[in-house]
């Protein structure tokens, strides 16, 4: 409660009146049965219409009080839960903004999605009831009780024996119904991950045929869910019929015990008629609270769940950089004795001891093997992981002495998995500097090679590229991406397989314009074919996570084994000479 007090502080004023109003319509429902009784008891049996005219004008005005309290109640109930919700759903969507690839790697998508969507809207939909139902249940309680004991304290006795029983079903649904909306939460994780999946991977189903298999996959997600949620919402289905059939055998006991009084003439039926209005109150005052409580099993699964974004510890953060006004400024790295492993735990390593240098400007290439640690190599650089042991350098500065805002200012990287963004191409190499004019632009996607596929779009550089740029080719993908990069003007520029679909010749085209444009950047190309890295000015060979060649291509030729299988695995023997 600690944690939501600060969501609360700002709409405090909303969460005050809500309730407060909701008082002002319990206080009409508490005084009307008795001017009911009044009118019966005085007015029709006596005759006497001024009374009954002058009564029910003042039920009439005691009605209008009650729906202006209660339109109030609900319109500050409402406002203060949309806005808690909010404030919530951006705090944690800004939290997971900060997670490293490792927080990232803790959490699905799918299921980072639905807390932030579903489960916000169930600690939303409880905030608003409780709001509601706060003071308006226990007002209404209260004043019932009271009123009822004013009446009649003998058919009182019934509301004693009853209330303690309902009190008691309450308690025993919501142990049952917390760890079952729990494990519902779970499964529409586990739906939203499935459709995600199979809705970004349609291309490759279609071309698979595997329509029938996705849609098994899917319909057992649906059908687990289904059951899940059938077996949760069974509490409520069991639970309604109960309370309406205690609440219905209390109105009979009162009708029987209170008409047994009214023949002998120890009560009067304008009073009996209140008292069952009263009892009624008190039942479904009882009813309202296992609302609250039924909705608050499943909003505390959720609350649980939200917290596990709040309360994730961020495992790279700046806030004990040593430099953090400090900015790359000439873009030389140093690896000295660097070793990474994905699964802390465990003994084996991603890489193993690395030890290289890269002066500033200088194109070096990256090779190896599938698995062989490339992608982690340079994820090192701007901090998207962090070293286990030893230290990565930019500047001859600890990456970790940097802010992070500042460090991956000065890195672009263009990863080995195409990220484009749904809006126009333009929009998205503004990424790269989003000051930069048409004219930037245009210049950054010749030197991509990607100008000449823009231009034969009919809607050119306003292009809408569709979700995640399904309206593009890989190799376009790819030349826009390396556009966007480029456009940032970064000190360090990483080339992840970044062209990797487009042709030798293309390709050859953008490492020329690549030295061209930006010669003092310091360009990291990591590549599976030997032509795009042979005329770096030194190429790194891994093997396994380790450093088993550094030097030029002729160097690597004459002293690297495992670059020579490389070569020869990819150029004819006629080249090889």
């Amino acid at each position: 409660m600690k944690r939501y007090g600060k969501y609360i502080k700002p709409y405090l004023s909303a969460f005050i009146l809500g309730p407060m109003l909701m008082i002002v319509e319990v206080l009409g429902e508490i005084v009307l049965p008795k001017l009911m009784a009044g009118i019966i008891n005085v007015g029709t049996v006596n005759g006497n219409i001024p009374y009954i005219l002058r009564t029910g004008g003042l039920m009439i005005l005691t009605a209008i009080i009650m729906a202006l309290g209660g339109i109030g109640g609900a319109y500050f109930a409402t406002k203060a839960s949309i806005n808690f919700a909010a404030d919530i759903r951006r705090d944690a969507f800004k939290k997971v903004q900060t997670f490293s690839f490792v927080n990232i790697d803790k959490f699905s998508t799918g299921s980072l999605v639905t807390r932030l969507t579903n489960d916000v809207t169930q600690v939303q939909n409880l905030v608003s009831m409780a709001l509601r139902m706060m003071l308006r249940a226990p007002g209404m309680l209260i004043g019932a009780v009271i009123m009822a004991f004013a009446m009649n304290r003998r058919l009182a006795l019934v509301i004693v024996v009853v209330v303690p029983i309902l009190i008691l079903l309450i308690i025993i649904v919501m142990n049952i119904a917390f760890p079952r909306f729990q494990a519902l939460q779970a499964k529409i994780d586990k739906l939203n991950s499935t459709i995600r999946e199979s809705l970004q991977n349609v291309r490759v189903i279609k071309s698979f045929v595997r329509d029938d298999f996705e849609e098994k996959k899917f319909e057992e997600a649906n059908k687990d869910l289904k059951d899940t949620g059938m077996r949760a919402f069974k509490v409520m289905i069991t639970t309604w019929p109960l309370m309406g059939f205690m609440m219905n055998f209390t109105t009979l006991a009162v009708v029987w015990f209170g008409g047994k009084q009214i023949i002998v003439g120890e009560m009067m039926v304008g009073d009996l008629t209140a008292f069952i209005t009263y009892v009624t109150q008190i039942l479904f005052s009882l009813l309202m609270v296992s609302m609250v409580i039924l909705q608050s099993s499943r909003a505390f699964a959720s609350a649980k769940r939200i917290n596990e974004i709040l309360d994730c510890e961020v495992d790279i953060v700046d806030t004990d950089a040593a430099s953090p006004e400090k900015t790359v400024d000439t873009g030389s790295v140093k690896f000295e004795n660097v070793s990474f492993r994905y699964y802390k735990e465990s003994g084996e390593k991603v890489l193993d001891n690395i030890n290289f240098d890269i002066a500033s400007g200088e194109t070096v290439g990256v090779i190896g093997s599938t698995g062989s640690g490339k992608t982690t190599l340079v994820s090192l650089i701007p901090r998207l992981y962090d070293t286990d042991e030893g230290k990565v350098y930019v500047d001859g500065v600890d990456v970790r002495d940097y802010s992070l805002k500042n460090l991956r200012d000065g890195v672009s990287v263009v990863l080995q998995k195409n990220v484009l963004f749904s809006g126009s191409i333009e929009e998205n190499l503004l990424w790269g500097d989003e000051s930069a004019s048409h004219e930037d632009i245009v210049e950054v996607a010749k030197l991509a090679q990607a100008d000449g596929f823009v231009t034969s779009f009919e809607e050119g550089y306003e292009r809408d590229l569709g979700q995640g740029g399904v309206n593009v080719s890989g190799g376009q993908k790819q030349r826009l991406c390396i556009a966007r990069a480029m456009l940032k003007k970064p000190k360090i520029l990483i080339l992840d397989d970044s062209t990797s679909a487009v042709d030798t010749a293309t390709e050859a085209e953008i490492r020329k314009n690549l030295k061209a444009y930006c010669p003092e950047t310091t360009k990291i190309i990591i590549a599976q074919r030997i032509s795009s890295v042979i005329e770096a000015d030194k190429i790194v060979v891994l093997d396994d996570g380790v450093v088993v060649g550094l030097g030029t291509h002729e160097e690597l030729m004459s002293s690297c084994e495992a670059y020579q299988e490389i070569y020869y695995s990819q150029m004819d023997k006629e080249d090889a000479k």
